[in-house]
């Protein structure tokens, strides 16, 4: 198969879908491999280290889409790339459908075959392609929260872990699955007083045996978030509903009942965000402020920290996407149930129910194509 990676477009993202090393393993079974010139490099991997990996480098991301026949991506396509996807190719990335509906309706018109990461769904109902980025999401939650806290910023002007004699400060987390997980390890473990919240209770039974002492576990409704709004310094939305819209938890009318300089990071921002207030925003103009409460939205948090990011990328992806260049997709689903849910647009149907249901559109059962 032939396998194109370009160079992300999208505001500060320095990811990239496939290192050197995992070029090389595709290009060992037999596939090309054809890398835009300078996609890697914010990653830290240089063309030359592509093309000793045996890919070969391309001038523009045009030249990489008109050749492939797969793209492996990173970020969604933006706008500037809709023309140049072709009837009946393959793109593996994230897609994050249901929250954006000019994506949905030009990659239905696009009639190509749209295999998303977020919903690579296994057995288990985990998601192997999601769990990656969303532990490194989860940590940066806490990692920025922190900063925006500080004053210069305008936030409260508390310390996270406080010192002897003063106070941490309390960290409410919105969703105790790998994001807010994550989250919780990292604020815990720079001393700050957390409280997760969910509404799995085997889960936080869960999370209460392996969790340090200072964290704690609530069940997540109204009632209880309207309640611990008003004394938490940062709040984590950490909230997934697997390819669709993430519920608003916290609403528009609960930002005056919390604290001037509350920070809000919004990790489901992807997905819609759990704050009805969230609007997704860019590494470059990150924050913004409504009722003296900051909003962190950032829409690719990962892609501050590339490299990080790219190699659990793909440790992730890498045995997924060999089996697509292998197999080509509909035998590599039919073989492997993994794939079949990750499918949400093939050929102008949509074929993944909550991302028809979001928008209302026509869907048609991924079975028709897989029989």
């Amino acid at each position: 198969m032939i396998i194109g990676v370009p160079k992300e477009i999208k505001n500060n993202e320095n990811r990239v879908a496939l290192t050197p090393a995992g070029a090389k393993e595709l290009i060992k079974r037999g596939h090309t491999v054809y890398v835009q010139h300078t996609a890697g490099e914010g990653s830290g991997f240089p063309d030359s280290e592509y093309e000793i990996a045996g890919a070969k480098i391309l001038p523009t991301i045009e030249a990489t889409y008109q050749i492939a026949e797969m793209i492996i991506k990173v970020k969604e396509p933006i706008e500037s790339e809709y023309k140049l996807i072709k009837e009946n190719q393959l793109l593996f990335t994230y897609f994050h459908f249901a929250s954006y509906e000019p994506l949905t309706k030009a990659m239905v018109a696009s009639k190509a075959v749209c295999l998303a990461y977020e919903t690579v769904e296994k057995s288990d109902r985990s998601l192997p392609l999601l769990v990656p980025m969303s532990e490194v999401a989860g940590r940066m939650a806490i990692q920025k929260g922190a900063n925006y806290l500080e004053k210069p910023l305008k936030g409260r002007g508390i310390l996270l872990g406080g010192v002897p004699g003063v106070l941490p400060a309390k960290v409410l987390i919105l969703g105790g699955g790998v994001v807010g997980t994550q989250a919780a390890w990292m604020a815990a473990g720079l001393g700050a007083d957390v409280t997760i919240m969910d509404v799995s209770l085997p889960r936080m039974r869960y999370l209460a045996d392996v969790m340090p002492p200072n964290v704690k576990t609530m069940m997540s409704n109204e009632y209880n978030i309207r309640k611990l709004i008003k004394n938490h310094d940062l709040i984590v939305g950490a909230v997934l509903i697997p390819g669709a819209k993430a519920p608003h938890l916290i609403t528009r009318d609960m930002l005056k009942e919390m604290q001037p300089g509350t920070v809000l990071v919004d990790v489901a921002v992807d997905q819609g965000g759990c704050i009805e207030t969230c609007r997704p925003t860019t590494h470059e103009n990150p924050i913004y402020i409504i009722d003296d409460v900051v909003h962190y939205c950032v829409a690719n948090m990962p892609g501050a920290v590339p490299y990080t990011s790219t190699l659990a990328l793909t440790n992730a992806t890498l045995p997924y996407a060999i089996q697509l260049a292998d197999k080509g997709w509909k035998k590599a689903a039919q073989e492997n149930p993994d794939l079949v849910l990750g499918l949400n647009v093939i050929n102008g149907e949509i074929v993944y129910e909550a991302v028809a249901q979001a928008f209302d559109m026509p869907y048609t059962p991924v079975a028709k194509y897989l029989a």
